[in-house]
């Protein structure tokens, strides 16, 4: 399992040049580059005959310890020639996190109905302060028919869509001035005309806080808001909506894009240096809250940085070295963050000693709307 491997992390710098020679204690502090079992340095046309290579990294501090090294990976660009690698996969940086996005069509108000529509929406800070979620609801009522007009006709929907907007947008605080407002959160827009005009509710991004300037501080936090949305006729009710009675329901409400996490960026990577500084420091291996007493710590994260990640785990190259014993075997993983700019070298090389790599994700762009 992931949690159990034993992990080193490299964080190739901006600008970095994979070495053409030398070895590895020939790197400069923080120059990245992989290097094959006689400590030669690895290319594209060399690694995938190696019995195995290493990845390598130079360090500032180079007493009593050298070059960071992984343990030994064997490669393999085909099938069944004997891999220690269990995984090779690459996560592609995605800075901005996408947003969800819920249509609403599909309405059956008739003319003069009381509507109201509830949002619920949910992330790690909001769930902290409400109980099952945010919770904000609007009532309006439908507009009236023309007049000499049918009262069961349905109703003109633009207004109606309009009327919930404005509603929405007015929405107040209430008393506290700490509570929030909607459009904090959301943004409400009319998209099409007629009877199949839709009403699209966008999730804000969220507010990104400033990191705290303490080396041993773990600020980083993955959080997401995503929302559900309920058209119903009558008041605002408390009743829990997934038992609600769906025949009080007059308008659908579909997603038509999920919110997800932002991925590769510089604050995510300067976590997770913090996060695995001690399996290959020599000493000082704690982040003391001094930074004076962390002469082993070295960043190479360049903020406003997007990184791409590989991940290799793999086994103990010389299985030999298992002794009978009552534990579980433990095996490694290397985390690779590359600059987006510099990927591509990398991945050249890594490709022909393991084979084309999985990519785990894609970039999302959120979806353009055209409103009225």
């Amino acid at each position: 399992m992931a949690d159990f491997s034993l992990t080193t992390l490299f964080v190739v710098p901006v600008g970095n040049v994979l070495p053409s020679s030398g070895s590895t204690q020939d790197l400069d502090p923080g120059q990245f580059g992989l290097f094959l079992n006689t400590y030669a340095v690895a290319t594209a046309g060399n690694i995938a005959a190696a019995p195995y290579f290493y990845v390598a990294q130079g360090r500032t501090n180079t007493y009593l310890q050298g070059s960071k090294i992984s343990d030994k990976i064997k490669g393999c660009p085909t099938a069944n020639c004997g891999s220690n690698v269990t995984e090779w996969r690459k996560v592609i940086g995605c800075p901005t996190p996408t947003v969800q996005i819920i249509d609403i069509d599909d309405w059956t108000v008739k003319c003069g109905d009381i509507v109201t529509i509830t949002l619920r929406a949910h992330s790690s800070y909001i769930d902290t302060l409400y109980f099952n979620g945010l919770t904000r609801s609007v009532t309006v009522q439908a507009p009236c028919c023309d007049c000499g007009g049918d009262p069961c006709d349905n109703v003109d929907v633009d207004a109606l869509i309009d009327s919930i907007i404005e509603a929405f947008e007015l929405a107040a605080p209430g008393a506290n001035p700490d509570n929030v407002i909607l459009t904090d959160f959301f943004i409400f827009e009319h998209v099409g005309t007629g009877d199949t005009a839709i009403l699209r509710i966008h999730g804000k991004p969220l507010t990104v806080y400033a990191q705290p300037c303490d080396v041993a501080a773990f600020p980083h936090e993955y959080d997401r808001m995503w929302f559900n949305a309920f058209v119903y006729s009558g008041p605002a009710t408390t009743a829990d909506f997934i038992v609600a009675d769906a025949c009080n329901l007059v308008a659908t409400a579909t997603t038509i894009q999920t919110s997800n996490f932002a991925t590769g960026t510089a604050a995510e990577i300067q976590q997770l240096e913090k996060n695995y500084y001690s399996y290959q420091a020599g000493y000082l291996k704690h982040l003391y809250r001094m930074a004076g007493y962390n002469g082993n710590f070295e960043s190479w994260v360049t903020p406003g940085t997007t990184y791409n990640t590989f991940y290799i785990r793999f086994n103990e190259f010389d299985k030999s070295s298992y002794v009978w014993g009552d534990y579980i075997h433990e095996d490694s993983r290397v985390i690779i963050a590359v600059p987006v700019a510099l990927t591509a070298a990398l991945e050249t090389v890594l490709e022909a000693a393991l084979g084309v790599v999985v990519e785990d994700n894609e970039c999302i762009t959120t979806t353009s709307t055209t409103t009225t």
